[in-house]
């Protein structure tokens, strides 16, 4: 039990940081520099997602730590 305890935030930790180094060195850069209006669009979209997952999982850790931080029982 330990070890999917602990395997698992690995695992989240290390799919996040690939995610968010492939977008932010990789897809994005690309999708700025052809300078169409739609490929801007795009990687504006996926930076609010990127920022959408990020607070999402930070919220998700507060939580996690501080289970009655926020009124829970």
């Amino acid at each position: 039990m330990f070890a999917i305890k602990l395997t698992l935030p690995l695992l989240g930790a290390l799919l996040y940081l690939v995610g968010s180094g492939g977008w932010f060195f990789w897809i994005a850069p690309r999708l700025l520099a052809d300078g169409g209006t739609a490929d801007i669009l795009y990687a504006f979209a996926g930076t609010c997602g990127w920022m959408l997952i990020t607070s999402g999982l930070i919220v998700h850790f507060i939580k996690t730590a501080r289970p009655t931080a926020a009124g829970g029982r």
